[in-house]
């Protein structure tokens, strides 16, 4: 029986595995993380020496190390789709299949980006704070969604769905996205500049790359409109923080919201999330009952898949799965 190391801790296996775990105990013999929070490298390394697949946390890397120092290992699978610290080359060299979950996140998401949004125009946290301390709030006007304009730069899964969502409301959209030729009706695909200058709120949705790391830095936060809200559900690479926290400061910038940011686990830098005008959630964009459910399944089928003899959906390097050719030519008895 293949035995499967699951690196979540015992807050996110709840989360994620709460029902998929019933469904995957049959298939194999499971062993959880004990340590009772993220696993460190070495932990990880130690853990999966005599496991045949690591389903992985999104919080759990694969590093070089890990690849080069478990001999037994046939696949990682990421419950999540983000592999930038997964060391793809490293687990081809050794033979070693690498897969994602499925973009189930994408309502989630775009929900979390529109609460936030709304949260931010309506000054619902700042009032709520208030109240909490004691304090009577000041009315403080808001900001209307319809007939704002939104700007959305990266038109790809998220963004298109969300631009959908912010036109189905009344929002004026503008798009920006160098490798997409938007074609929806309502939204208007426009340079990086005029997106900047015509828009009341901007939300950077581009993939997280090296040409995309700090795609919002002084340059940029100068071109947007005096008071523009700025809301990151995507990646904190996409922000020059320290730029952001500027912007905040002289008043040009009117807010901001982040579920995102350069803490672990992608979470909002706490110097960042700490400031008046900010609102911030610890990465919960992904994080609702249907799609941790739904990611969770999909490495259950992952696993039926290998166990079936097949190339498990979503891989990355199919063409490097060596040892899963040679498992399913000798089956046990290359144990």
């Amino acid at each position: 029986m293949l035995r499967v190391l699951l690196t979540h801790n015992p807050e996110d296996l709840e989360v994620y595995y709460g029902r998929a775990l019933a469904e995957l105990e049959p298939l194999a013999e499971v062993v959880r993380n004990t340590v009772g929070r993220d696993l460190t490298p070495g932990e990880l390394i130690e853990a999966a020496g005599d496991c045949d697949v690591i389903v992985s946390h999104r919080a759990t890397p694969g590093p070089r190390a890990l690849f080069e120092s478990t001999p037994r290992l046939l696949a990682f699978l990421r419950c999540a789709v983000d592999i930038r610290d997964v060391d793809v080359d490293a687990a081809s060299r050794a033979g070693v299949l690498v897969a994602t979950a499925e973009k189930s996140f994408v309502p989630s998401t775009a929900e979390l980006a529109l609460a936030l949004m709304l949260d931010l125009a309506r000054n619902v946290t700042t009032s709520t704070t208030d109240y909490r301390s004691g304090s009577e709030p000041r009315q403080r006007p808001g900001r209307q969604l319809r007939g704002a304009t939104v700007g959305i730069i990266g038109v790809g899964a998220i963004g298109s769905y969300l631009a959908g969502l912010l036109a189905s409301i009344g929002m004026r959209v503008l798009a920006h996205d160098p490798y997409v030729d938007v074609t929806a009706t309502g939204i208007e695909q426009v340079s990086l500049e005029a997106l900047l200058a015509g828009s009341d709120f901007v939300l950077p949705l581009a993939a997280a790359t090296a040409e995309t790391e700090r795609l919002i830095g002084p340059a940029e936060l100068a071109q947007m409109r005096p008071g523009a809200l700025l809301v990151n559900v995507s990646r904190g690479d996409l922000l020059d923080e320290d730029a952001v926290a500027a912007a905040l400061d002289s008043g040009h910038l009117g807010g901001l919201a982040m579920d995102v940011g350069m803490a672990p686990d992608q979470r909002p830098s706490p110097h960042l999330a700490a400031r008046p005008g900010v609102v911030a959630t610890p990465h919960l964009g992904g994080l609702t009952p249907e799609n941790a459910d739904a990611q969770a399944r999909s490495s259950v089928e992952q696993i039926r898949a290998i166990l079936s003899g097949e190339i498990p959906p979503r891989a990355v390097n199919a063409d490097a799965a060596t040892r899963l050719r040679e498992y399913w030519a000798t089956g046990e008895g290359r144990r």
